[in-house]
Parts: structure tokens; sequence; C-alpha cells
């Protein structure tokens, strides 16, 4: 049951967007723009960038984030991998990359607030759903590293 992250590679497009596309499905309040083919090509699209890092559990794709430069465009865990470190470990190696993380989730996300809130990331703005192809309602966070005290 050992967590472990690499970077995403094209075979892994299907399972990434397997897991982006059962969030749309499942998400009552989510709209369903996406047909599953059009997702697994978008997250293939991010991977061919470089961008998607994956959490691996027995073998299986427990989760995956997508960062371009200091923006988290996408954190998605597989149904049932909600709780178990994969989403924090995802974002800790971010972190640790990183001096400073920007992110949007949607306002009805109330569990991907609180676990952004809980990781040290603060509330920047709001949207209306103007500025996302879903036209939900979303918030924008940002999380800095913490700068050590001058000596």
């Amino acid at each position: 049951m050992t967590l472990s992250l690499r970077p995403a590679v094209p075979l892994d497009a299907g399972a990434v967007g397997g897991i982006l596309y059962r969030f749309q499905q499942d998400t009552q309040w989510m709209p369903k723009l996406y047909t599953s083919a059009e997702v697994i090509s978008f997250c293939g699209l991010m991977i061919d960038r470089g961008w998607v890092t994956v959490a691996e559990r027995d073998g299986s794709i427990a989760g995956f984030l997508a960062r371009d430069g200091l923006e988290v465009c996408s954190l998605y865990l597989a149904p049932g991998a909600c709780g178990q470190g994969a989403g924090k470990a995802l974002l800790d190696a971010a972190k640790s990359s990183a001096p400073r993380l920007t992110l949007r989730t949607f306002a009805a996300n109330i569990r991907a607030q609180k676990f952004y809130q809980r990781e040290g990331f603060a509330e920047t703005g709001r949207g209306d759903g103007t500025g996302n192809e879903e036209g939900l309602p979303d918030i924008a966070y940002e999380w800095r590293a913490k700068q050590e005290a001058a000596a």
C-alpha cells in the first residue's frame, strides 16, 4: 500500500482522463461538457506538456496533479482515494519545487476548499463563473512558502 509519485507518461492519459471524467460525471453540480474521449485527449495534452504528476498505489493511479509553472491547473483523485494521503503528497511535491502556487476551485466544491485551506492556501478572490468554461462561481487561492527568518 505504498504511495509513490512520478511524472506522468503518455500511456497514463487513459487513467488520468478516467479520473477527471468520473469527477465530471459523478459530481451533481458539475456540467457534463465533455465526452470521455475529449477528457482523455485533454489529459494527454497536459501530460505531453510535462505538467502532470501521478500518485500510484499498488500499481494503480490514485490521483494526479497538473501544474503549469506556478499554477495548479488540476488536482483530482480516483474514486475511493480521498483521505488516504495522495492529494496531500501531490500538493506537497508541488510546494517543494515552487516559492508560491496559485489555483482556482469551484465555490460548490466545499471539500476542496477545506483541503486547500488546511494545506496553507489563502483565498485571494472570487469569480462569478464568467472566467471559466463551466460557468460556475469559483475561488482563487494562493500559497506562499514561509520565508526563513533573517539571521
